[in-house]
């Protein structure tokens, strides 16, 4: 479907507005209105834009600025020099920077994700508050409130929905308060007499997931269920839920939260654990980041450490579409018999090729141990060499101390696992997994995702799940992120993860079926680096035609907040399922009057799209 003029005309006047450096006056998001939401609206409350009446004076910025220093910036996206120049070496040399995670987690104006074919587009906001402390986000969000601002929040700016971004909006950005402080033994606040001490790590709202990681285990010895992805935001990865590549064995990362300072909508700095503010506490596991409030510092719960960590790689081809029916149906029943437990994690993927690759991690065995298990599966594969081939060498198992897998000197040594942030003067932790390089810069084409139940691995019902695995394969690939599901998983880590907002179709699942596709970095409007959007609505209908076979076999899945579906409908209950109607009334007891909006965040439902206009 071609886009209108009208659609049109809006594109040109936001490039136009971002050649010139000047604030955007009009929203993207104008166009996923309804017609019935455009007349409300128009007789409802609205945040301020530049350019309105009330939007704040320049002596009004001034004095913010005074308030918190150097730190109120005047935002400029860094895409503006390619506006004119496409293919100037400026240009060119920013987008190359593009797919360094770390350039964007550094730069004001950018977001990880650049944005969403017919969803949104990365647009900075006016004005940003790149907080140092707690005391230059409560200045920020006293502004915003009293003027009447639309107020983003971003730390690593990994939202796949764009929640990290806004056009006409004042941005609390928190990347610059990234302290980590190990702690042998902590007592959240309130709970003295109620709670043993416990090692634990406290942690800045910017900071990332692989300098924690260094900190926790390279230095200190110890574990912290985090993300699997090393330079998405801790801040943002809690209040999500959380997943880590070995969160079958210490459940949601949120269920490792101990303690969250907050500053909420009046302006007020909190404390929220068990013991002080638990609604607020319980919310903040899982029930979405930028919903709540502003987070500035988290203490999580720090693990033992378990001796190994390793991984187990393999692919395999199978001869025809009846074999690869075969293969899939090997796989489920061998996942079930042998792989479903505390030691492992990550992904199964199946592709329109005809391809099964396994992309596993486990922990606390050897390697040997790890040989043992697999090895019912190899020779089961070489009995019928006519039906399947195993690239060579047919099983990859790596097993290594712990303690050194997130070790920047260890993980430099292999150049074909990691990248590093090759800017002059860069941090020496600065690492990052070669396999997540597609995500930075990217423009998703679509994107979602399903928990499959454990119930569908009962001996009845294998066969059917194998089938329409296969089935949605013809579609698209899907994979099978079994970490990210947590039946299996002991019962400490159930009852922790039980214990927090996320949907509680986590806890009852074997995996997450994610299928998505992106494009590289681009922009609309920069010639030679604009979305291919023919390509992407047309990837984006198959992975829907893949997912609805995956809705046959379950009708009303779950999905997981941080990777989801742009669209969903249904979302209050996909992401929260019997949950929300108990954020809501948090929601409405520290956010009254929704300062704090994120697209399809709870409370959502009552603003416009762009979160400017009062619906409700």
């Amino acid at each position: 479907m071609k886009p209108s003029t009208q659609s049109l005309s809006r594109q040109r006047r936001r490039l136009l507005q971002l050649a010139a450096g000047l604030p955007i006056f009009s929203s993207i998001w104008e166009p996923l209105l309804t017609p019935a939401h455009a007349a409300v609206a128009s007789n409802a409350l609205s945040r301020v834009r530049p350019g309105d009446p009330d939007w704040p004076s320049e002596s009004q910025w001034n004095a913010l600025g005074k308030q918190v220093g150097d730190a109120l910036i005047k935002v400029q996206s860094p895409l503006t020099a390619c506006v004119n120049a496409p293919d100037s070496a400026a240009c060119q040399q920013l987008f190359k920077e593009l797919k360094n995670p770390y350039f964007l987690s550094d730069e004001v104006g950018l977001t990880q994700t650049l944005g969403w074919v017919d969803a949104w587009t990365s647009t900075p906001s006016v004005y940003a508050v790149a907080a140092r402390n707690t005391t230059d986000v409560v200045a920020a969000i006293n502004f915003a409130r009293r003027n009447n601002l639309r107020l983003v929040v971003k730390g690593g700016g990994h939202s796949y929905q764009g929640n990290s971004n806004s056009p006409d909006s004042l941005l609390v950005w928190t990347r610059r308060m990234n302290s980590i402080t190990v702690q042998d033994a902590f007592v959240g606040t309130g709970c003295q007499g109620h709670a043993s001490p416990v090692r634990a790590v406290t942690v800045g709202a910017g900071a990332l997931w692989a300098h924690v990681y260094d900190a926790v285990t390279t230095q200190a010895g110890g574990y912290v269920q985090g993300g699997g992805c090393l330079t998405v935001g801790v801040a943002g990865l809690i209040q999500s839920g959380g997943f880590g590549s070995f969160s079958k064995a210490y459940g949601l990362a949120a269920g490792s939260l101990l303690e969250a300072e907050i500053v909420t909508a009046d302006g007020v700095v909190r404390i929220a654990n068990a013991c002080t503010n638990p609604d607020l506490f319980w919310a903040l596991k899982g029930g979405g980041g930028g919903s709540l409030g502003v987070v500035t510092r988290l203490t999580l719960r720090v693990h033992e450490l378990p001796e190994t960590f390793g991984a187990v790689n393999m692919t395999i081809k199978a001869a025809s579409a009846p074999a690869f029916r075969r293969l899939i149906g090997l796989m489920v029943d061998f996942y079930h018999r042998e792989l479903m437990n505390p030691h492992r994690g990550e992904q199964i993927r199946f592709r329109r090729d005809n391809v099964l690759a396994i992309s596993m991690v486990f922990q606390g065995l050897s390697r040997s141990e790890a040989q043992s298990v697999w090895q019912p599966f190899m020779d089961t594969l070489a009995a019928a060499p006519d039906d399947f081939k195993a690239d060579f060498p047919p099983l990859t198992i790596l097993a290594l101390p712990a303690r050194t897998l997130w070790a920047p000197a260890m993980l430099k040594k292999l150049p074909d696992l990691i990248s590093t942030d090759d800017r002059p003067n860069a941090p020496v932790d600065n690492v990052f997994w070669s396999g997540n390089t597609g995500e930075a810069g990217q423009v998703l084409h679509g994107y979602e995702s399903a928990w499959l139940p454990a119930a569908l691995l009962q001996d009845d019902q294998r066969q059917t799940l194998a089938d329409t695995l296969f089935a949605a394969s013809r579609q698209w690939g899907v994979s099978l992120h079994l970490n990210k599901g947590l039946a299996g998983a002991p019962a400490e880590a159930i009852a922790a993860s039980r214990d927090a907002a996320t949907n509680p179709a986590v806890l009852d699942a074997f995996a997450l079926l994610i299928a998505g596709m992106e494009g590289p970095p681009a922009y609309p409007g920069i010639p030679g680096h604009e979305p291919d959007t023919g390509a992407a609505r047309r990837n984006a209908q198959a992975i829907g035609r893949a997912m609805d076979e995956v809705r046959k076999l379950v009708p009303n899945p779950g999905s997981y907040v941080g990777e989801s579906n742009f669209f969903n409908a249904n979302w209050q209950q996909a992401f929260w399922g019997s949950n929300y109607s108990r954020l809501l009334t948090v929601k409405d007891q520290y956010d009254p009057e929704g300062l704090f909006f994120v697209h399809h965040g709870v409370g959502s439902e009552r603003w416009s799209a762009d979160g400017f206009t009062k619906l409700v």
